[in-house]
Order: C-alpha cells, then sequence, then structure tokens
C-alpha cells in the first residue's frame, strides 16, 4: 500500500496531525492526496493521563479516552484516512522518491512519513538511529531521546512530532506540534504557499 503521507503513531501528535490533514481534504491541491496512520498506541503517554489544566477538556478528561475518542473523531470525519491497527513500526528505509515503513505486520511505502511516537529509550526504529540524541528538556535521568530536527524537519519529507521532536511532555503542546507539522505539509502540497485550514460558523 502506498500514501502521499503515513503517520507513525496515533498519539495526540499523531492523530492532530492526522485531523488537520484530513480537514483539507476539499482543498484543490489535497483533495486526491493518500493519507494513512500506523494508529499504535500502547506506549502513549495518554494512557495514563488525567487532565485538569488543558483548554477545552473537561477536567477529569481520561488520556485513554482521548485516545478512543480520537480515532472515532478521524474516521467520523475524515473516512478516506486508512487508520492502520494493530501494527508496529520496526524500521523506515530511505528509498528513491519516499520511504519504506516495515512493520511487524506488512510493509508500506510513502512520499511522507512523520515520525509521532513517544520519546522514551526503547524507541526501537531501525533506520532512525543516526538521529538518536538526548533530549533536551528532560531531565539526563529519565533517558528520554529525541530525533535532531530542524522545525519538526529531520530531513526531506521524513518529519518528526510531539515530544520525540523535542517538546516538553504536555498534551497541549504535542497537539500543537501535530498540527504544525500538518501545515507544513499542507503548504508543500500548496507550492510553498503558507497554508492553514479553519473551519468557521456561516452565516
Amino acid at each position: 500500500m502506498s500514501f502521499d503521507v503515513l503517520i507513525i503513531g496515533g498519539g495526540a501528535a499523531g492523530l492532530s496531525c492526522a485531523l488537520v490533514l484530513g480537514s483539507a481534504k476539499e482543498k484543490t491541491f489535497a483533495k486526491d492526496k493518500s493519507i494513512g496512520i500506523i494508529a499504535h498506541q500502547k506506549a502513549s503517554h495518554l494512557q495514563n493521563a488525567l487532565f485538569k489544566n488543558v483548554l477545552g477538556l473537561q477536567p477529569g478528561t481520561l488520556g485513554k479516552d482521548i485516545l478512543e475518542s480520537g480515532k472515532e473523531q478521524l474516521k467520523e470525519l475524515y473516512p478516506h484516512i486508512s487508520q492502520i491497527e494493530k501494527e508496529k513500526v520496526t524500521q523506515i528505509e530511505k528509498l528513491s522518491g519516499g520511504f519504506k515503513v516495515i512493520t511487524n505486520k506488512g510493509i508500506y511505502h510513502s512520499k511522507i512519513v512523520v515520525v509521532a511516537v513517544g520519546y522514551t529509550n526503547l524507541m526501537t526504529i531501525k533506520g532512525l538511529e543516526d538521529y538518536i540524541e538526548p533530549h533536551p528538556r528532560t531531565k539526563p535521568e529519565k533517558n528520554r531521546i529525541w530525533l535532531k530536527n530542524t522545525d519538526h524537519l529531520i530531513e526531506e519529507n521524513l518529519y518528526v512530532t510531539g515530544t520525540l521532536a523535542g517538546w516538553r511532555s504536555q498534551f497541549s503542546m504535542a497537539c500543537g506540534s501535530g498540527s504544525h507539522v500538518a501545515t507544513d505539509i499542507l503548504t508543500l502540497w500548496n507550492d510553498g504557499q503558507h497554508t492553514k485550514v479553519h473551519d468557521k460558523i456561516t452565516v
């Protein structure tokens, strides 16, 4: 299976990235794009989260509920995005014109890849080793990592988002990071014209 964009990880950053990309489906430059997300969530820090300080979320909202409702939101609003369940990425291989993404169950090809998994040092995706460094915004004893990048871009067409991009572990930051990457991709598709997607109340 081939994609224009394949997102790896179904946590806050990955789902936010997918939602913004999906919301651009009516745009001429995005309507024919094939988008997928490998919605692996077991390692997401949202599994144990309880929110009281996030704008727009009811205090007491559980992270594990957001993980499930996020996938449902994506499915209901943007069914053209392929959600790949119960697969874990083991390797990313750079090819001419894109990447080969290997999971424990299959092989995918994509022109653009967004890495949106957690920032623990247990992250074991082959092909990313050269980019791993100690996380710049956590205590050294926690052994957190990041993938060295410039404004989320590791190298051409390979992005990283969320805590693995070097941001602190805050839900709102991860969501914003994922959305940021999505708008960068939309801008790329829109011939470099800065692009964002807003929903508005029409009168």
